[in-house]
C-alpha cells in the first residue's frame, strides 16, 4: 500500500552494522534511510518492543524533510533470533507456519549465549554503530530512541567505555516518550529494584531464563515471548495482502480480542491496535469499527500505514525476544548513576551523566502524563545541557508518536528543525 507520505526517491538500505566480525551470527542490523552523502546521521533505537521496522514512516519523512540527513534505526543483535521468514509466504500459509507452531522458536538452549545479553553488550554494540555511522569522523551523529530506546541514547552518552565517555561520540541526542529517571512512572510503570532483587533476577538469567514474556502476557497473547509479535505482524499482513477478506485470525484469535461481529482482515488489525485496548507499547489511535467488519480511520494514525509498518519481514517492526539480563540493567540504570553495591553487582558504568554537554530534544505523548518531559528536565538539571526542547501532544498514544501522519504527529513536526540546526551548524567531533 503507498504510504502518504513517502517521498519517491528515498534510498533504503538493510543489513548488517557496517565493520564488526567477519561471519558474527548476531551482529545488529540498520535500515539506513536516506542519502548515502550525508552529513548528519540520526540513529534511533526502538523500545522494549519496537525493532527498526517501527522507525520507516518516521524515517522516510525526517529523511526527505532535513537536507544532508540518513536515518539508521536499529535492529538490536536479539532481533538475530526472529524467525520471520515465514512472512514473505501468503497470508494463509503465514498463519499457518506461525499459528501451527512450525516456526524457530528460541531457549537458552537454541541461544545459549543471550543471557550475557545485558546493556554493556547492547551499549557497545551502539558505539559500533555509531562509529560505522560517522565514517571516521566525516560526519555527525544525533543518538535517539523511543520508549525505553529513549534510556538506552541517554545512558550511551553518559556510559564509560574504558575511560571514554559515550557523549564525546555524538553532537545530540532524541528521547521520544522514554528516558530515565523514572520517565515511565506516570503510565503506572515504577522501577525499584533491591540488591536482592536483582541477585534473584540475575539468578533466574544464570538458571536459563533469558526471555522475559511480560510483552506477550500483558498484552492477552500467551505465555511465549514471541506471540505478541508474532500475532501483531499476521494481523498487519493478512490487512495489507487482503484487507477486506473475511479475517480468520479473528476466529482464533486470544480471548480478549474475540468479538461478536465477523470482521474483515483490516477490521481486524484495527481491533487488534485500537488504543483504548490492551497494551500501550502496542496501541495505535486509528480510528474505530465501522459496522460492517471493516474499520474507517478518523484518528492521526491512518490504520493502512501502521499495516504497512507492521507487515515487513526485514525489517520487523517486533521484537521477538526481550533479555531479562538487558532489562535488569536498565531497571538498575533507572536514577542515571553507578552508585551503589547494584552498579557493582551488575557492572554498570554509567559514570558521566552529569558531564553531557549536548542538544537534547524530548517528545511525549499522553502515555506518561507528564512524566517523560518532567524526567528530561532533571536530566538537564543535573547535567551541562544548555539547550533542551521538549514537546507534548497528549491526544497521542505512544506509538502514535512513531507512526501518526506528520501534520498531526508533534513528533514529525518538530524533530525537523532541531536536526537541520544540528545539520546546518556541522557540529564538531566530541
Amino acid at each position: 500500500m503507498p504510504n502518504d507520505s513517502t517521498p519517491a526517491l528515498i534510498r533504503e538500505e538493510y543489513g548488517p552494522v557496517p565493520g564488526g566480525v567477519p561471519g558474527e551470527a548476531h551482529r545488529p542490523h540498520v535500515l539506513r534511510v536516506g542519502p548515502a552523502d550525508a552529513t548528519t546521521v540520526l540513529v534511533l533505537l526502538g523500545g522494549r518492543e519496537g525493532s527498526a521496522g517501527v522507525f520507516r514512516p518516521a524515517a522516510r519523512h525526517l529523511a526527505a524533510e532535513v537536507p544532508g540527513l540518513q536515518v539508521w534505526a536499529v535492529d538490536r543483535r536479539e532481533q538475530t533470533l526472529s524467525d520471520l521468514s515465514g512472512f514473505d509466504l501468503e497470508p494463509d500459509e503465514a498463519r499457518r507456519y506461525y499459528l501451527d507452531g512450525e516456526y524457530r522458536a528460541q531457549t537458552a538452549e537454541t541461544a545459549p549465549d543471550a543471557g550475557e545479553w545485558g546493556l554493556a553488550v547492547l551499549l557497545d554494540d551502539i558505539r559500533d554503530t555509531v562509529s560505522a555511522a560517522s565514517d571516521g569522523g566525516r560526519r555527525n551523529v544525533v543518538l535517539g530512541g523511543h520508549s525505553l530506546g529513549a534510556a538506552e541514547a541517554l545512558l550511551y552518552a553518559a556510559w564509560d567505555f574504558d575511560g571514554h565517555p559515550g557523549h564525546r561520540d555524538l553532537v545530540g541526542l532524541v528521547a521520544v516518550d522514554g528516558g530515565v529517571h523514572h520517565a515511565f512512572s506516570g503510565a503506572g510503570f515504577s522501577f525499584e529494584l533491591s540488591l536482592e532483587q536483582a541477585k534473584g533476577w540475575l539468578q533466574q538469567t544464570k538458571s536459563g531464563g533469558y526471555f522475559e514474556n511480560a510483552s506477550s502476557t500483558g498484552a492477552g497473547f500467551g505465555e511465549l515471548p514471541e506471540l505478541a509479535a508474532l500475532w501483531f505482524q499476521l494481523a498487519a499482513l493478512h490487512a495489507v495482502k487482503d484487507p477486506d477478506g473475511a479475517s480468520e485470525l479473528a476466529a482464533v484469535a486470544p480471548e480478549p480480542y474475540r468479538t461478536a461481529e465477523a470482521l474483515t482482515n483490516r477490521g481486524f488489525f484495527g481491533h487488534l491496535v485500537d488504543a483504548a485496548m490492551h497494551h500501550p507499547g502496542f496501541t495505535l489511535t486509528t480510528g474505530r469499527p465501522d459496522g460492517d467488519g471493516g474499520w474507517t480511520d478518523d484518528g492521526p494514525t491512518p490504520l493502512d500505514r501502521a499495516a504497512e509498518a507492521f507487515a515487513g519481514t526485514r525489517p520487523g517492526a517486533w521484537v521477538w525476544y526481550t533479555l531479562n539480563r538487558l532489562m535488569i540493567d536498565l531497571v538498575a540504570s533507572i536514577d542515571y548513576t553507578s552508585d551503589g553495591d547494584l552498579a557493582q553487582l551488575l557492572g554498570l558504568r554509567v559514570l558521566h551523566g552529569k558531564d553531557v554537554a549536548l542538544p537534547l530534544y524530548a517528545a511525549q505523548s499522553g502515555f506518561s502524563r507528564g512524566t517523560v518531559g518532567q524526567a528530561a528536565a532533571k536530566v538537564v538539571a543535573e547535567s551541562r545541557i544548555d539547550t533542551f526542547e521538549l514537546h507534548t501532544d497528549e491526544s497521542l498514544s505512544h506509538q502514535d508518536l512513531l507512526l501518526a501522519t506528520p501534520e498531526r504527529n508533534v513528533l514529525l513536526r518538530t524533530l525537523p528543525a532541531f536536526l537541520a540546526g544540528i545539520t546546518a551548524a556541522g557540529g564538531e567531533a566530541r
